[in-house]
């Protein structure tokens, strides 16, 4: 086997306007909405923010989802998605703001009844929620080209009924200090992606479901689910 290749490439994401990012690693932060930590029974105002990842071949931009297999409860998980353009240890905050290449809307999808399992059983969770298209996305907009706006609206809708709703200031830890606690504990690096939490109204997904995911001013992400 010396010498030979591997015919592999990362995933590769829509950026409005042309052009690919390339996903190196994808993190995600739990318990970032106020309403949402409590509907998972946690006090917001004692939580750190509690980091986890999924693995970047999770990340795409189909318009379908196959159900995942072994699973009768699939959650959906609007979120503000954040793609780094370069990266750092133990950045202060205001430091990140310049290293961010661009924004989009995702979908943290969760399989909730083996998360619920693995936890009780004392296991690591990461399958409940690193599994194929775990994380679809909207097309990327360069940070140039939309500007953080606490008071956007994120939303998400299944076949047309308001699930989800927040603004963008109901995060308890905002986009560059989740860079900054993050990074005081990994080196984040170009091609990285930050999912920031969802807003409360996490809800189960069922087959032939429709899903529109927005957060205002970045292009909307549809996809449906189907079974296997």
């Amino acid at each position: 086997m010396s010498g030979d290749l591997v015919d592999w490439q990362p995933p590769r994401l829509a950026v409005a306007g042309g052009g690919f990012f390339p996903v190196r690693q994808v993190w995600c932060v739990g318990r970032n909405y106020a309403e949402h930590a409590r509907e998972m029974g946690v006090d917001p105002a004692r939580s750190e923010p509690v980091f986890f990842a999924k693995p970047a071949a999770c990340m795409h931009q189909q318009s379908r989802v196959v159900y995942p297999p072994a699973t009768t409860e699939l959650h959906h998980e609007v979120e503000l998605v954040v793609f780094l353009a370069d990266g750092g240890r133990n950045l202060a905050a205001e430091d990140w703001v310049s290293r961010i290449f661009g924004y989009a809307v995702g979908v943290d999808l969760t399989r909730r009844d083996l998360q619920a399992r693995l936890k009780q059983a004392g296991l690591p969770w990461e399958l409940s929620k690193g599994f194929d298209q775990a994380a679809p996305v909207g097309q990327i907009v360069a940070a140039s080209d939309w500007a953080l706006d606490p008071a956007a609206t994120i939303e998400l809708q299944v076949n047309g009924m308001l699930r989800q709703q927040a603004t963008l200031e109901d995060m308890v830890w905002h986009v560059p200090l989740l860079l900054e606690r993050l990074s005081r504990s990994v080196t984040l690096r170009a091609g990285d992606a930050l999912m920031t939490g969802t807003p409360a109204g996490v809800a189960a997904l069922d087959g032939n479901d429709r899903v529109m995911a927005k957060v205002h001013g970045l292009p909307v992400l549809e996809f449906s689910v189907r079974g296997e």
